[in-house]
């Protein structure tokens, strides 16, 4: 039986709030790169909800002893932001997940360069990216981490805005996914942009055209 693509949009009004901002054409590139650090921020907060392991232990408060719920530090987490827009919704992840392990994420002809190596087996990953807008760039990533082993309830995408088209194309290959977003786009255009959109993540983020991008926002 085929699985379905799990996509969750959290109905809070702080993400509501900062896509608002990212979609004003009119927003600077500072406050652009400030909502997509708060939109960071809470989506893995959502995300992390119930899929973070957690374990039981006694402590002694000032008065008496108690149990207490705490973050279980055996099961290492490792965040994998898409180079190079990704890097501003990781950004605001730190303040949630500071002691994540890191990897930076370029699709490259040979490959994708931060998957060039194992994962440890136990390890919970989370992929930071910009948008899905054709899902392309996603699915090869997805595709490249299941063949080492990491996939379903192991993985989770956190990304502001996806397209419809792109969720379908990811849904397609990987249904046992689950993905946080501030929102879902119905289309795109000639040009493969998510319509109504966030505009171009990258350059409005770092406030101008790069060079160089190790990798496309779709």
């Amino acid at each position: 039986m085929a699985m379905a693509l799990r996509v969750v949009v959290p109905p809070h009004p702080l993400i509501g709030h900062w896509l608002a901002v990212l979609r004003d054409r009119h927003t600077p590139g500072p406050l652009y790169a400030s909502a997509t650090t708060e939109l960071g921020r809470w989506l893995s907060y959502e995300a992390l909800r119930d899929w973070l392991p957690h374990r039981s232990i006694q402590v002694d408060s000032p008065l008496a002893a108690t149990e207490a719920e705490i973050v279980d530090g055996d099961v290492p987490l490792l965040a994998l932001p898409l180079l190079t827009a990704g890097l501003g919704l990781w950004q605001g992840a730190q303040a949630v997940i500071p002691s994540a392990q890191v990897r930076h994420l370029g699709l490259q002809q040979q490959g994708i360069r931060g998957l060039d190596r194992p994962i440890p087996p136990r390890s919970g990953v989370l992929v930071f990216c910009a948008t899905v807008a054709t899902g392309e760039s996603l699915n090869q990533v997805l595709d490249r981490l299941a063949e080492l082993g990491v996939r379903g309830d192991r993985l989770r995408v956190v990304t502001a805005l996806a397209s419809g088209p792109g969720l379908q194309l990811v849904g397609e290959r990987h249904g046992d996914l689950t993905i946080y977003t501030a929102g879902i786009d119905p289309e795109l255009d000639g040009d493969r942009q998510i319509v109504p959109g966030i505009g171009a993540v990258a350059e409005r983020l770092f406030a101008g055209p790069l060079l160089e991008m190790a990798v496309p926002t779709a």
